[in-house]
């Protein structure tokens, strides 16, 4: 008989490693004393005494053999270490698996696990996965401390009501059981929780065939992981694995943060960090409320069909606008990109229709929400909700629909208001037209839009006209509808121009929309600038510009979508930068100086781009950069080699000191400000708002600084200085 005593995870503690000879197997009457170890078949894990770095205790455990992967992944005696060295791990003649300290075995002797009755002969041998090994008493996968590795379950068994799940740390000295631990709930639908002591602290949400409703999508990159979830009437489990030969773990940390790590070479990367926004602790917005990211900072909004309560009792909770009336009947309006909400009360079944499901809700005047529980192809399955909503947050990426019931009667000043708005909204439009057709006679150009050959003819407020710009035309309904009417939850950032939204067309194409505010100071030429420019440039390190809406009072421009979104999304962040090795940054830098080229020498016109920096540099699905925004480009004559500005326009840290000072610019300037681009791809440093301790320098004078003391290397991210890139990370 065989005992697994062999598991795949690890933690990131410095601990002081036993340096020993190792066993194979442990037979009855033979032991483990501390400073020996068991070595599993493939050499991959080992089994005995550590103490944890600034500890004195001793505890059981396994780690990773590999000096340059070391971690503990398993302890055994988590709340009762030794104080000494005198440990022994043996299988006693009573089949107990025991620790014991050899001089007071009375009192120290610690049951792992009771082997009576369960086999003649039992042995402890280590291997590196479970796979094809039988006859298991009993495995330390069974029984995970802080560590998930691939392969390994947590859980809850239906038929014992056995719960399988992740405990942290209590310190970084001390395995013992933390405050924070990593379960499934299994009440309702099944769903996935960090919990803080017996609170809730982070939900992952439920299961939707594809990912967890709570968590982000997987970059692309990220193509290697997968998640695995079951549930039957036996049990509900979750897992995930990797493919080939990586090393990977989950970690339960003592800070309450989930770690997803993957090792190819040195050192461990960070694939996965979570809770990672405000609006991931759980119920960060009241009931009925959805939480959203905007600029790295999150707002709490009401859902439709709902307002804001305040009161001593409950602050930040929305409440129906208009009470649920069975009698009266109800609708119901559907969301998209959700978090689903708590599924801890609610109901599902996993073989219904959505329309069933829909059916089902609506004969309950308890059920305020469903969706299907499965989105897979058209989908299928149903969840249903019942009371408030809670936890809930939008996704630009990912989420899921769901249906939310609102009263189909609405209250009497409602009514009064939306004819009050009709007939102010009527006027308006009849004013806006009635001026533009006064200013386009006046300027003897009328007002109109040809759709031939994909050329327009445009009257804008100053009288000029645009023509031949060989781009396609949007409507405004079309751009409306694609950004759901400019969502405030579609909104990906804003600019000196204005807001920038994500949207999706009918035929499922993504794209992304730059408005161009009303009241922007900067803009309108700019706007025009990027229409004439971009229009007639084609390179695939260039945005592409899918065309234009002019319609009214707006003035919006249509890209291809990046959902990567741009470069110092990742050089700048301590977490997502480790997604970048190398080969990727050199690969950025590579496409960023061919985009340039094209710029400066092969296009039709020689384009000066004059704002060129991280944030304009965007990643598509497979990390390709293009450079963004012409809004401040200037066109070159072919003969021309500088020009001069009176306008000063850009982003300091990355202009050139000519173009800064005296307001000249050529194609030099854009290769200064490549060249900042580039220190900061090696370095993961900002150029502005960079310090260090000895000198007041910024990134271009500390880089300046090391090269003339032949102390270059310093400039590179640690995390880059291997030996196969120093030599080209040097060039750079």
């Amino acid at each position: 008989m065989k005992m697994l005593l062999a598991s795949y995870f690890f933690f990131l503690l410095f601990l002081r490693q036993p340096s020993s000879s190792s066993l194979g197997t442990i037979n009855p009457g033979q032991s483990i004393k501390d400073g020996k170890t068991l070595v599993s078949a493939g050499g991959k894990f080992e089994l005995g005494f550590f103490e944890p770095e600034n500890s004195k205790k001793r505890y059981l455990g396994i780690w990773y053999k590999d000096p340059s992967a070391y971690a503990v992944i398993w302890v055994a005696n988590r709340e009762t270490p030794l104080i000494d060295r005198s440990g022994v791990l043996l299988i006693s003649n009573q089949s107990l698996l025991i620790i014991l300290n050899s001089k007071n075995i009375a009192r120290n002797q610690h049951s792992l696990v009771d082997l009576t009755e369960q086999a003649n002969v039992p042995r402890i041998q280590g291997f590196d996965s479970p796979c094809g090994i039988t006859n298991l008493l009993w495995q330390s996968f069974d029984s995970p401390c802080d560590t998930l590795l691939p392969g390994m379950k947590i859980g809850r068994n239906f038929l014992t009501g056995q719960e399988t799940f992740l405990t942290s740390w209590k310190s970084e000295d001390n395995p013992g059981h933390g405050q924070f631990s990593f379960w499934i709930d299994p009440a309702g639908f099944p769903q996935l929780v960090v919990r803080n002591g017996t609170s809730k602290h982070y939900r992952l949400g439920s299961w939707n065939g594809v990912r967890f409703t709570g968590t982000p999508l997987l970059p692309s990159y990220v193509d290697f992981l997968t998640y695995e979830f079951e549930l039957n009437k036996n049990g509900v489990y979750y897992s995930y694995k990797v493919e080939g030969t990586l090393l990977s773990r989950l970690l339960m940390n003592r800070s309450g943060f989930l770690e997803k790590f993957v090792r190819i070479n040195h050192p461990w990367i960070h694939i996965c960090f979570e809770p990672l926004h405000e609006c991931d602790t759980y119920s960060v917005c009241g009931a009925n409320m959805k939480c959203n990211i905007i600029d790295n900072s999150h707002t709490c909004d009401c859902l439709e069909g709902f307002i804001l309560e305040s009161s001593k009792n409950r602050s930040n909770h929305c409440v129906r606008k208009t009470p649920l009336d069975c009698k009266k009947g109800s609708v119901f309006h559907k969301y998209i990109g959700l978090k689903l909400p708590d599924t801890s009360d609610s109901w599902y079944d996993m073989n219904m229709t959505l329309a069933e499901c829909k059916e089902e809700c609506s004969k309950n005047c308890s059920c305020t929400a469903y969706a299907n529980s499965n989105i897979i192809g058209e989908g299928s399955g149903c969840v249903l909700w019942f009371g408030e909503l809670i936890d809930m947050r939008y996704y630009t990426e990912g989420g899921q629909d769901i249906y939310i019931r609102m009263s189909s009667s609405k209250p009497a000043d409602q009514y009064k208001k939306e004819l009050i708005g009709i007939i102010v909204s009527s006027a308006i439009l009849i004013g806006m037209l009635v001026v533009g057709i006064i200013g386009c006679i006046r300027k003897k150009k009328q007002r109109k839009r040809e759709k031939v050959k994909g050329s327009y003819i445009e009257c804008y407020e100053d009288g000029e006209v645009k023509e031949d710009m060989e781009l396609p035309i949007f409507d405004l309904p079309t751009i409306a509808k694609a950004t759901d009417n400019f969502s405030s939850i579609n909104k990906l950032g804003q600019g000196g121009f204005g807001p920038v939204y994500k949207g999706t067309l009918t035929n499922g194409q993504e794209i992304a929309v730059k408005r161009l505010s009303k009241s922007s100071g900067q803009g309108l030429t700019e706007f025009k600038n990027e229409v004439i420019l971009i229009a007639k440039l084609q390179h695939r390190n260039l945005v592409k510009l899918l065309g234009c809406c002019i319609e009214k009072d707006e003035k919006m421009l249509i890209y291809e979508f990046m959902p990567n979104k741009s470069l110092d999304f990742f050089i700048f962040d301590q977490m997502r930068s480790n997604f970048l090795d190398w080969k990727k940054r050199f690969h950025i830098i590579e496409g960023v100086a061919r985009g340039l080229v094209y710029l400066h020498q092969d296009s039709r016109l020689r384009i000066i781009h004059r704002d060129l920096k991280a944030s304009n540099v965007l990643l598509d699905k497979d990390m390709n950069p293009k450079i963004s925004d012409f809004g401040l480009a200037r066109i070159f004559g072919g003969d021309q080699t500088e020009a001069n500005t009176n306008r000063v326009a850009g982003t300091y840290g990355y202009m050139s000191p000519e173009y800064a000072v005296d307001g000249l610019f050529s194609m030099k300037s854009d290769v200064f400000s490549f060249g900042v681009l580039i220190l900061e791809i090696v370095s993961g440093k900002k150029n502005r708002g960079f310090f260090h301790q000895e000198h007041n320098h910024n990134l271009l004078g500390h880089a300046w600084k090391l090269w003339i003391e032949e102390r270059s290397m310093e400039l590179v991210d640690r995390k880059l200085r291997k030996l196969e890139s120093l030599s080209m990370s040097e060039k750079c």
